[in-house]
């Protein structure tokens, strides 16, 4: 199965869009490239505890943007590569890991041509998420890249921000700052968002061209039975009420350095994490 021609067009307008955004990015007081935020930072504990010794492990990520979470593999001792769609960024996160004394195989390509830039059956882990998933059009597709990456026994952990979190919009309106309303969908079918903005969602100056960009949305449900139609086995699935930066200004810092919303609101998802196993 391939991907339609429209949504080759909206993923390579995304190139250009994440090719743009890249050296905003890499100023950016957001990422912390100049070592004020550390890769540690961008992984909440139980991930650690999830993903297990990474020593001498093949571990690759996909959709790694600028590389500021995957050089925490190569720190921990994994084989370590790492997978972007944009030029620009697969350059920045090069720069990053070799300014850090670090070797990471970085490759420029689209996610669903992983296989046949990486290699089938040969990753321990592949390790994905936080912005990622939105920018599939079709999971069913993007599982079954994943079950030939990985070699049997191998596995997928996917550590990503909740659809929940995108249906709740991504700037509360004027004067309703605290206020969590439902403003977009949470469930997939009604094909791509297209959304036109010249900021990205760090501090920085607008970008000049390349501003539209298209999303798709995938429930935690879609996702599970894709991985499982592909398959994968489920070994656990969490929920999280937390977040590694403040997404609404009423969130609150934790002792972790994560953020969560105030006490008096509603306790709910913002993160989720999958484990799937390759068994044969």
């Amino acid at each position: 199965m391939t991907l339609d021609p429209e949504a080759t067009r909206q993923i390579e307008a995304n190139r250009a869009n994440w090719d743009a955004r890249t050296p905003i990015h890499v100023a950016s007081a957001f990422y912390g490239i100049d070592g004020s935020r550390p890769a540690e930072s961008w992984f909440a504990d139980y991930e650690w505890t999830d993903l297990g010794d990474l020593t001498g492990r093949e571990v690759v990520h996909l959709q790694c943007h600028l590389g500021t979470e995957t050089v925490a593999f190569a720190q921990r001792g994994a084989v370590t590569y790492g997978l972007d769609i944009s030029a620009e960024a697969v350059a920045a996160a090069r720069r990053i890991a070799a300014e850090r004394g670090l070797v990471v195989d970085y490759h420029e390509a689209d996610v669903h041509d992983a296989v046949e830039v990486l290699g089938a059956d040969r990753f321990d882990v592949v390790y994905t998420g936080k912005g990622a998933v939105c920018y599939l059009p079709d999971i069913d597709l993007w599982a079954r890249v994943v079950h030939d990456l990985l070699k049997p026994g191998g596995f997928l952990y996917l550590a990503e921000f909740h659809p929940l979190l995108d249906a709740l919009g991504e700037v509360p309106e004027p004067g309703r700052e605290d206020s969590l309303e439902l403003r977009h969908d949470y469930l997939s079918g009604r094909g791509a968002i297209t959304k036109d903005s010249t900021h990205t969602y760090t501090d920085g100056p607008a970008l000049s061209t390349a501003t539209t960009a298209y999303e798709w949305r995938h429930g935690v449900g879609e996702v599970v039975t894709a991985l499982a139609g592909a398959g994968l086995q489920i070994e656990l699935v969490r929920e999280d009420e937390r977040l590694p930066w403040p997404r609404f200004p009423s969130m609150v810092v934790g002792e972790d350095g994560w953020f969560r919303l105030p006490e008096q609101a509603p306790r709910i998802p913002l993160l989720y994490a999958i484990r799937a196993r390759r068994t044969v």
